[in-house]
Protein backbone atom coordinates (compact mmCIF):
# COMPACT_ATOMS: atom_id res chain seq x y z
CA UNK A 1 0.00 0.00 0.00
CA UNK A 2 0.99 3.37 -0.97
CA UNK A 3 2.09 6.28 1.83
CA UNK A 4 0.49 9.36 1.14
CA UNK A 5 4.07 10.99 0.57
CA UNK A 6 4.62 8.35 -1.97
CA UNK A 7 0.80 8.83 -3.72
CA UNK A 8 1.58 12.87 -3.51
CA UNK A 9 4.86 12.19 -5.71
CA UNK A 10 2.99 9.38 -7.73
CA UNK A 11 0.15 11.98 -8.89
CA UNK A 12 3.15 14.60 -9.73
CA UNK A 13 4.71 12.47 -11.86
CA UNK A 14 1.61 11.55 -14.04
CA UNK A 15 0.47 13.75 -16.61
CA UNK A 16 -3.04 15.52 -16.69
CA UNK A 17 -5.86 15.16 -19.28
CA UNK A 18 -8.97 17.59 -19.72
CA UNK A 19 -11.96 15.73 -21.64
CA UNK A 20 -15.29 15.93 -21.97
CA UNK A 21 -18.09 13.14 -22.92
CA UNK A 22 -20.64 14.24 -25.61
CA UNK A 23 -23.65 12.98 -27.17
CA UNK A 24 -27.22 12.67 -28.30
CA UNK A 25 -29.89 11.77 -25.74
CA UNK A 26 -29.59 8.33 -23.86
CA UNK A 27 -26.79 7.48 -25.41
CA UNK A 28 -25.08 6.41 -22.32
CA UNK A 29 -22.72 9.48 -21.28
CA UNK A 30 -23.50 9.83 -17.52
CA UNK A 31 -23.33 5.65 -17.63
CA UNK A 32 -20.16 5.67 -19.36
CA UNK A 33 -18.54 8.17 -17.16
CA UNK A 34 -19.59 6.31 -14.06
CA UNK A 35 -18.53 2.75 -15.17
CA UNK A 36 -14.51 4.88 -15.77
CA UNK A 37 -15.21 5.81 -11.89
CA UNK A 38 -15.99 2.72 -10.74
CA UNK A 39 -14.14 -0.03 -12.59
CA UNK A 40 -10.64 2.29 -12.21
CA UNK A 41 -11.58 2.71 -8.54
CA UNK A 42 -11.97 5.72 -8.38
CA UNK A 43 -15.67 6.04 -6.44
CA UNK A 44 -15.40 6.35 -2.26
CA UNK A 45 -16.92 3.40 -1.10
CA UNK A 46 -19.75 6.34 0.59
CA UNK A 47 -20.49 7.74 -3.13
CA UNK A 48 -21.35 3.82 -4.23
CA UNK A 49 -23.62 3.31 -1.47
CA UNK A 50 -25.40 6.73 -1.98
CA UNK A 51 -25.95 5.82 -5.60
CA UNK A 52 -26.98 2.17 -4.38
CA UNK A 53 -29.44 3.27 -2.03
CA UNK A 54 -31.02 5.42 -4.49
CA UNK A 55 -30.96 3.07 -7.21
CA UNK A 56 -33.30 0.40 -4.83
CA UNK A 57 -34.98 3.66 -4.01
CA UNK A 58 -36.07 3.69 -8.04
CA UNK A 59 -37.15 0.16 -8.15
CA UNK A 60 -33.31 -0.75 -9.80
CA UNK A 61 -31.33 -3.87 -8.74
CA UNK A 62 -28.19 -3.56 -9.89
CA UNK A 63 -26.99 0.06 -9.12
CA UNK A 64 -27.32 3.32 -11.67
CA UNK A 65 -23.94 4.92 -12.09
CA UNK A 66 -25.05 7.35 -13.99
CA UNK A 67 -26.08 8.59 -10.91
CA UNK A 68 -22.43 9.14 -9.84
CA UNK A 69 -22.50 12.32 -12.57
CA UNK A 70 -25.76 13.05 -12.46
CA UNK A 71 -26.48 15.25 -9.07
CA UNK A 72 -29.33 17.52 -9.66
CA UNK A 73 -32.64 16.62 -9.09
CA UNK A 74 -34.44 16.89 -11.96
CA UNK A 75 -31.21 15.35 -13.83
CA UNK A 76 -32.52 11.97 -11.50
CA UNK A 77 -35.72 12.37 -12.54
CA UNK A 78 -35.68 12.78 -15.85
CA UNK A 79 -32.77 10.45 -16.57
CA UNK A 80 -30.95 13.01 -18.56
CA UNK A 81 -27.70 15.27 -17.80
CA UNK A 82 -28.71 19.12 -17.97
CA UNK A 83 -25.25 20.75 -16.26
CA UNK A 84 -21.89 19.84 -16.84
CA UNK A 85 -20.63 17.63 -13.97
CA UNK A 86 -16.83 17.87 -13.29
CA UNK A 87 -14.93 15.04 -11.98
CA UNK A 88 -11.93 14.64 -11.20
CA UNK A 89 -9.94 11.14 -11.37
CA UNK A 90 -6.34 9.72 -11.45
CA UNK A 91 -4.63 5.96 -12.18
CA UNK A 92 -1.21 5.24 -12.05
CA UNK A 93 -0.30 6.66 -15.64
CA UNK A 94 -2.05 10.18 -15.60
CA UNK A 95 -4.85 12.94 -13.92
CA UNK A 96 -7.85 13.35 -14.96
CA UNK A 97 -10.33 16.26 -15.60
CA UNK A 98 -13.82 15.17 -16.31
CA UNK A 99 -16.49 17.38 -18.32
CA UNK A 100 -19.50 15.33 -18.38
CA UNK A 101 -22.06 17.25 -20.66
CA UNK A 102 -25.23 17.30 -22.02
CA UNK A 103 -26.63 15.52 -24.87
CA UNK A 104 -30.01 16.96 -25.00
CA UNK A 105 -30.20 19.70 -28.09
CA UNK A 106 -31.06 22.30 -25.50
CA UNK A 107 -28.23 22.30 -23.49
CA UNK A 108 -25.73 22.00 -26.01
CA UNK A 109 -24.86 25.43 -25.00
CA UNK A 110 -23.12 23.62 -22.14
CA UNK A 111 -21.11 21.26 -24.11
CA UNK A 112 -19.36 24.51 -25.49
CA UNK A 113 -18.34 25.00 -21.93
CA UNK A 114 -17.20 21.70 -21.27
CA UNK A 115 -15.07 21.18 -24.41
CA UNK A 116 -13.70 24.63 -24.10
CA UNK A 117 -10.69 23.35 -22.46
CA UNK A 118 -11.04 19.90 -23.15
CA UNK A 119 -7.63 18.48 -25.19
CA UNK A 120 -9.83 14.99 -26.21
CA UNK A 121 -13.78 14.27 -26.70
CA UNK A 122 -15.23 11.26 -26.61
CA UNK A 123 -18.72 11.42 -28.54
CA UNK A 124 -21.15 9.08 -27.78
CA UNK A 125 -23.10 6.87 -30.40
CA UNK A 126 -25.68 4.59 -29.68
CA UNK A 127 -25.20 1.76 -32.11
CA UNK A 128 -28.96 1.36 -32.40
CA UNK A 129 -29.39 4.63 -33.79
CA UNK A 130 -26.12 5.52 -35.53
CA UNK A 131 -25.00 9.24 -36.36
CA UNK A 132 -27.80 11.48 -35.94
CA UNK A 133 -27.82 15.62 -35.75
CA UNK A 134 -26.74 15.96 -32.62
CA UNK A 135 -23.62 13.67 -32.94
CA UNK A 136 -22.98 16.04 -36.33
CA UNK A 137 -23.53 19.08 -34.02
CA UNK A 138 -21.06 17.95 -30.97
CA UNK A 139 -18.06 16.66 -33.69
CA UNK A 140 -18.97 20.38 -35.37
CA UNK A 141 -18.23 22.22 -31.81
CA UNK A 142 -15.04 19.98 -30.88
CA UNK A 143 -13.65 20.69 -34.47
CA UNK A 144 -14.81 25.04 -34.35
CA UNK A 145 -12.98 24.46 -30.60
CA UNK A 146 -9.98 22.63 -32.19
CA UNK A 147 -10.28 19.66 -29.80
CA UNK A 148 -6.77 17.70 -30.67
CA UNK A 149 -8.18 14.30 -29.64
CA UNK A 150 -11.74 12.74 -30.90
CA UNK A 151 -12.72 9.70 -29.40
CA UNK A 152 -16.13 7.99 -31.07
CA UNK A 153 -17.38 5.37 -28.73
CA UNK A 154 -20.29 3.36 -29.84
CA UNK A 155 -22.38 2.40 -27.20
CA UNK A 156 -24.65 -0.46 -26.63
CA UNK A 157 -23.22 -2.69 -28.17
CA UNK A 158 -24.66 -5.35 -25.88
CA UNK A 159 -28.52 -4.43 -27.54
CA UNK A 160 -26.99 -4.80 -31.23
CA UNK A 161 -25.51 -8.58 -30.66
CA UNK A 162 -21.94 -6.66 -30.91
CA UNK A 163 -22.11 -7.26 -34.29
CA UNK A 164 -18.62 -5.38 -35.81
CA UNK A 165 -20.69 -4.49 -39.16
CA UNK A 166 -23.10 -2.11 -36.90
CA UNK A 167 -19.64 -0.83 -35.50
CA UNK A 168 -17.63 -0.41 -38.93
CA UNK A 169 -20.31 1.16 -40.46
CA UNK A 170 -21.05 4.15 -38.03
CA UNK A 171 -17.51 4.26 -37.32
CA UNK A 172 -16.91 4.68 -41.18
CA UNK A 173 -19.78 7.38 -41.30
CA UNK A 174 -18.46 9.42 -38.53
CA UNK A 175 -15.04 9.54 -39.41
CA UNK A 176 -15.65 10.88 -42.66
CA UNK A 177 -17.91 13.33 -41.30
CA UNK A 178 -15.02 14.68 -39.16
CA UNK A 179 -12.28 14.88 -40.97
CA UNK A 180 -13.99 16.72 -43.61
CA UNK A 181 -14.38 19.35 -40.35
CA UNK A 182 -10.77 18.75 -39.73
CA UNK A 183 -10.10 17.20 -36.82
CA UNK A 184 -6.99 15.74 -36.66
CA UNK A 185 -7.40 12.37 -35.18
CA UNK A 186 -10.49 10.12 -34.98
CA UNK A 187 -10.36 6.61 -32.45
CA UNK A 188 -13.45 4.76 -32.68
CA UNK A 189 -13.92 2.61 -29.69
CA UNK A 190 -16.87 -0.34 -29.55
CA UNK A 191 -18.64 -0.05 -25.73
CA UNK A 192 -21.35 -1.45 -23.55
CA UNK A 193 -21.03 1.27 -20.42
CA UNK A 194 -23.58 -0.74 -19.30
CA UNK A 195 -21.76 -4.15 -19.23
CA UNK A 196 -18.55 -2.62 -18.93
CA UNK A 197 -16.93 -3.79 -22.30
CA UNK A 198 -14.05 -1.96 -23.64
CA UNK A 199 -14.65 0.77 -20.91
CA UNK A 200 -11.47 -0.27 -18.34
CA UNK A 201 -11.41 -4.11 -19.45
CA UNK A 202 -11.28 -5.27 -22.80
CA UNK A 203 -14.51 -7.01 -23.95
CA UNK A 204 -15.12 -10.62 -24.46
CA UNK A 205 -17.79 -10.64 -26.46
CA UNK A 206 -15.96 -8.21 -29.69
CA UNK A 207 -12.80 -10.65 -29.82
CA UNK A 208 -13.35 -8.89 -33.60
CA UNK A 209 -11.60 -5.91 -32.08
CA UNK A 210 -7.97 -5.29 -31.20
CA UNK A 211 -7.80 -1.68 -29.82
CA UNK A 212 -7.53 0.24 -27.05
CA UNK A 213 -10.29 0.39 -23.99
CA UNK A 214 -11.59 3.32 -23.72
CA UNK A 215 -9.53 4.28 -20.79
CA UNK A 216 -6.12 2.77 -22.15
CA UNK A 217 -6.56 5.60 -24.69
CA UNK A 218 -7.37 8.08 -22.14
CA UNK A 219 -3.93 6.94 -20.29
CA UNK A 220 -2.23 6.74 -23.51
CA UNK A 221 -2.80 9.74 -25.74
CA UNK A 222 -0.41 12.04 -26.17
CA UNK A 223 -0.89 15.50 -24.78
CA UNK A 224 0.90 18.77 -24.49
CA UNK A 225 0.21 20.87 -22.21
CA UNK A 226 3.45 23.21 -23.21
CA UNK A 227 1.82 26.91 -24.02
CA UNK A 228 5.61 28.20 -24.06
CA UNK A 229 6.14 27.41 -27.77
CA UNK A 230 2.91 30.09 -28.36
CA UNK A 231 2.90 33.73 -28.78
CA UNK A 232 3.22 35.36 -25.33
CA UNK A 233 0.72 36.72 -24.02
CA UNK A 234 0.11 38.86 -20.83
CA UNK A 235 -3.79 40.16 -20.61
CA UNK A 236 -3.68 42.72 -17.30
CA UNK A 237 -6.28 41.81 -14.15
CA UNK A 238 -5.03 44.40 -11.77
CA UNK A 239 -2.76 47.33 -11.33
CA UNK A 240 -0.81 47.23 -8.21
CA UNK A 241 0.13 50.56 -6.95
CA UNK A 242 0.79 50.20 -2.93
CA UNK A 243 2.22 54.08 -2.57
CA UNK A 244 3.57 52.86 0.91
CA UNK A 245 6.79 54.13 2.82
CA UNK A 246 8.39 50.24 2.00
CA UNK A 247 7.06 50.91 -1.55
CA UNK A 248 6.82 54.40 -2.77
CA UNK A 249 7.17 53.99 -6.48
CA UNK A 250 6.13 50.39 -7.13
CA UNK A 251 3.91 50.08 -10.20
CA UNK A 252 3.50 46.72 -11.31
CA UNK A 253 0.45 44.68 -13.15
CA UNK A 254 -0.75 41.51 -12.45
CA UNK A 255 -2.37 38.51 -13.99
CA UNK A 256 -2.20 35.39 -15.65
CA UNK A 257 0.53 34.78 -18.57
CA UNK A 258 -2.17 33.27 -21.16
CA UNK A 259 0.91 31.66 -23.34
CA UNK A 260 4.14 31.76 -23.91
CA UNK A 261 7.64 33.05 -21.92
CA UNK A 262 8.32 36.45 -20.59
CA UNK A 263 11.86 37.40 -19.16
CA UNK A 264 13.17 40.78 -17.64
CA UNK A 265 14.63 43.21 -20.18
CA UNK A 266 12.40 41.90 -22.49
CA UNK A 267 11.28 44.48 -25.28
CA UNK A 268 7.58 44.18 -25.23
CA UNK A 269 4.03 46.02 -26.06
CA UNK A 270 1.07 47.10 -24.72
CA UNK A 271 -1.73 47.36 -26.61
CA UNK A 272 -4.17 48.51 -27.92
CA UNK A 273 -2.30 52.00 -27.03
CA UNK A 274 0.96 50.58 -28.83
CA UNK A 275 3.30 52.08 -26.58
CA UNK A 276 6.71 49.87 -26.37
CA UNK A 277 9.00 49.46 -23.40
CA UNK A 278 10.74 46.58 -22.11
CA UNK A 279 10.57 44.09 -18.71
CA UNK A 280 12.12 45.52 -15.81
CA UNK A 281 11.71 42.79 -13.35
CA UNK A 282 9.07 40.17 -12.25
CA UNK A 283 7.13 39.55 -9.77
CA UNK A 284 6.24 35.44 -8.38
CA UNK A 285 5.17 34.50 -5.27
CA UNK A 286 6.83 37.55 -3.37
CA UNK A 287 10.36 37.05 -4.97
CA UNK A 288 11.98 38.87 -8.19
CA UNK A 289 12.56 36.17 -11.08
CA UNK A 290 13.70 37.00 -13.96
CA UNK A 291 11.59 34.30 -16.33
CA UNK A 292 8.30 33.19 -16.30
CA UNK A 293 5.67 31.36 -18.47
CA UNK A 294 1.97 30.19 -19.23
CA UNK A 295 0.16 29.59 -17.06
CA UNK A 296 2.01 31.25 -14.16
CA UNK A 297 0.17 34.30 -12.72
CA UNK A 298 2.62 37.25 -12.01
CA UNK A 299 3.21 40.89 -11.72
CA UNK A 300 5.31 42.48 -14.40
CA UNK A 301 7.22 45.58 -13.80
CA UNK A 302 8.08 48.17 -17.31
CA UNK A 303 10.92 50.18 -17.35
CA UNK A 304 8.61 53.37 -18.61
CA UNK A 305 5.59 54.75 -16.77
CA UNK A 306 3.26 53.83 -18.83
CA UNK A 307 -0.76 54.06 -18.93
CA UNK A 308 -1.57 50.69 -18.65
CA UNK A 309 -5.28 49.34 -16.70
CA UNK A 310 -6.82 46.17 -16.76
CA UNK A 311 -7.62 44.67 -20.19
CA UNK A 312 -4.49 46.12 -21.97
CA UNK A 313 -1.90 43.39 -23.63
CA UNK A 314 1.53 43.03 -22.86
CA UNK A 315 3.33 41.19 -25.69
CA UNK A 316 6.72 40.75 -27.16
CA UNK A 317 7.39 44.00 -29.44
CA UNK A 318 8.73 41.27 -32.23
CA UNK A 319 5.32 39.29 -32.16
CA UNK A 320 2.65 41.15 -31.54
CA UNK A 321 -0.90 40.19 -32.10
CA UNK A 322 -2.26 43.38 -34.74
CA UNK A 323 -5.04 45.38 -33.26
CA UNK A 324 -8.57 45.79 -34.80
CA UNK A 325 -11.90 46.85 -34.32
CA UNK A 326 -13.67 44.77 -37.20
CA UNK A 327 -14.10 41.02 -35.65
CA UNK A 328 -14.61 38.42 -38.47
CA UNK A 329 -15.32 35.03 -36.48
CA UNK A 330 -17.11 32.20 -35.86
CA UNK A 331 -19.55 31.82 -32.99
CA UNK A 332 -21.71 29.28 -31.34
CA UNK A 333 -24.55 31.04 -30.09
CA UNK A 334 -26.16 29.83 -26.98
CA UNK A 335 -28.66 32.27 -25.56
CA UNK A 336 -32.24 31.71 -26.27
CA UNK A 337 -32.75 35.19 -27.53
CA UNK A 338 -31.60 35.45 -30.98
CA UNK A 339 -28.68 37.24 -32.12
CA UNK A 340 -29.50 39.49 -35.14
CA UNK A 341 -27.53 42.15 -37.22
CA UNK A 342 -27.49 45.18 -36.00
CA UNK A 343 -27.67 43.94 -32.11
CA UNK A 344 -25.51 45.66 -29.20
CA UNK A 345 -23.19 43.56 -27.05
CA UNK A 346 -20.65 43.22 -24.92
CA UNK A 347 -17.41 41.52 -26.33
CA UNK A 348 -15.12 40.37 -23.31
CA UNK A 349 -11.41 39.04 -24.68
CA UNK A 350 -9.22 38.16 -22.13
CA UNK A 351 -9.62 40.65 -19.52
CA UNK A 352 -10.87 43.30 -21.84
CA UNK A 353 -14.47 44.21 -22.34
CA UNK A 354 -15.28 46.19 -24.76
CA UNK A 355 -19.22 47.80 -26.32
CA UNK A 356 -19.66 46.23 -29.72
CA UNK A 357 -22.12 45.82 -32.44
CA UNK A 358 -23.07 42.80 -34.94
CA UNK A 359 -22.43 44.26 -38.58
CA UNK A 360 -23.32 41.24 -40.34
CA UNK A 361 -24.19 37.37 -39.77
CA UNK A 362 -23.03 36.16 -43.25
CA UNK A 363 -23.79 32.61 -42.71
CA UNK A 364 -25.29 29.78 -40.77
CA UNK A 365 -23.68 26.34 -40.97
CA UNK A 366 -25.96 23.71 -42.44
CA UNK A 367 -24.93 20.06 -40.19
CA UNK A 368 -26.20 18.07 -42.54
CA UNK A 369 -23.84 18.70 -45.18
CA UNK A 370 -21.46 21.44 -43.68
CA UNK A 371 -22.58 23.67 -46.41
CA UNK A 372 -23.36 27.46 -45.10
CA UNK A 373 -26.47 28.67 -45.01
CA UNK A 374 -25.95 32.68 -46.80
CA UNK A 375 -27.38 35.57 -44.87
CA UNK A 376 -29.55 34.27 -42.60
CA UNK A 377 -30.01 37.36 -40.78
CA UNK A 378 -30.04 36.03 -37.25
CA UNK A 379 -28.71 33.18 -35.25
CA UNK A 380 -31.28 30.80 -32.65
CA UNK A 381 -30.03 29.10 -30.04
CA UNK A 382 -27.29 26.11 -30.63
CA UNK A 383 -27.30 27.51 -33.78
CA UNK A 384 -23.40 27.95 -35.66
CA UNK A 385 -22.49 30.79 -37.76
CA UNK A 386 -20.18 33.09 -38.50
CA UNK A 387 -19.97 36.97 -37.95
CA UNK A 388 -18.91 40.42 -38.58
CA UNK A 389 -18.54 42.72 -34.73
CA UNK A 390 -17.71 46.16 -35.11
CA UNK A 391 -16.22 46.94 -31.56
CA UNK A 392 -16.10 50.84 -29.98
CA UNK A 393 -12.39 50.05 -28.99
CA UNK A 394 -9.23 48.10 -30.63
CA UNK A 395 -8.52 44.68 -30.25
CA UNK A 396 -5.69 42.84 -30.02
CA UNK A 397 -6.93 39.12 -31.13
CA UNK A 398 -5.10 36.20 -32.35
CA UNK A 399 -6.60 33.78 -34.46
CA UNK A 400 -8.10 30.93 -32.52
CA UNK A 401 -6.27 28.01 -34.44
CA UNK A 402 -3.36 30.01 -33.10
CA UNK A 403 -3.90 30.48 -29.21
CA UNK A 404 -7.66 28.84 -28.02
CA UNK A 405 -6.99 31.27 -25.40
CA UNK A 406 -6.56 34.35 -26.77
CA UNK A 407 -8.46 34.20 -30.36
CA UNK A 408 -11.59 32.86 -28.06
CA UNK A 409 -14.23 35.88 -26.70
CA UNK A 410 -17.89 36.12 -25.81
CA UNK A 411 -20.84 38.19 -26.63
CA UNK A 412 -22.78 39.72 -23.85
CA UNK A 413 -25.93 41.22 -23.60
CA UNK A 414 -25.25 44.70 -21.95
CA UNK A 415 -28.75 44.89 -20.38
CA UNK A 416 -28.05 41.84 -17.85
CA UNK A 417 -25.07 40.25 -18.79
CA UNK A 418 -26.11 37.12 -19.90
CA UNK A 419 -24.10 35.31 -22.59
CA UNK A 420 -25.19 35.39 -25.92
CA UNK A 421 -22.48 33.46 -28.16
CA UNK A 422 -19.11 32.16 -28.11
CA UNK A 423 -17.05 33.09 -30.48
CA UNK A 424 -13.88 32.16 -32.04
CA UNK A 425 -11.79 34.11 -34.57
CA UNK A 426 -10.41 33.29 -37.66
CA UNK A 427 -11.77 30.70 -40.44
CA UNK A 428 -14.32 28.25 -38.70
CA UNK A 429 -12.04 24.83 -39.11
CA UNK A 430 -8.80 23.25 -39.54
CA UNK A 431 -9.79 22.15 -43.17
CA UNK A 432 -10.89 25.70 -44.06
CA UNK A 433 -7.56 27.10 -42.67
CA UNK A 434 -5.51 24.81 -44.56
CA UNK A 435 -7.61 25.44 -48.10
CA UNK A 436 -6.92 29.01 -50.19
CA UNK A 437 -9.46 31.44 -49.90
CA UNK A 438 -11.57 31.55 -53.10
CA UNK A 439 -13.71 34.79 -54.33
CA UNK A 440 -14.79 37.17 -51.90
CA UNK A 441 -18.31 35.71 -52.22
CA UNK A 442 -17.44 32.20 -51.50
CA UNK A 443 -15.52 32.63 -48.31
CA UNK A 444 -14.35 34.90 -45.71
CA UNK A 445 -11.18 36.16 -46.11
CA UNK A 446 -9.11 36.48 -43.17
Amino acid sequence: MTTPTQSAELLAATTLLRFATAGSVDDGKSTLVGRLLHDSKSVLTDQLEAVEHASRNRGQEAPDLALLTDGLRAEREQGITIDVAYRYFATARRRFILADTPGHVQYTRNMVTGASTAELAVVLVDARNGVVEQTRRHAAVAALLRVPHVVLAVNKMDLVDYAEPVFAAIAEEFTAYAASLGVPEITAIPISALAGDNVVEPSANMDWYGGPTVLEHLETVPVSHDLTACHARFPVQYVIRPQTAEHPDYRGYAGQIAAGVFRVGDPVTVLPSGRTTTVEGIDLLGESVNVAWAPQSVTLRLTDDLDVSRGDLIAPTADAPATTQDVEATVCHVADEPLTVGRRVLLKHTTRTVKAIVKDIPSRLALDDLSQYPAPGRLVANDIGRVVVRTAEPLALDAYADSRRTGSFLLIDPADGTTLSAGMAGASFAAEAEQPAADDDAEWDF
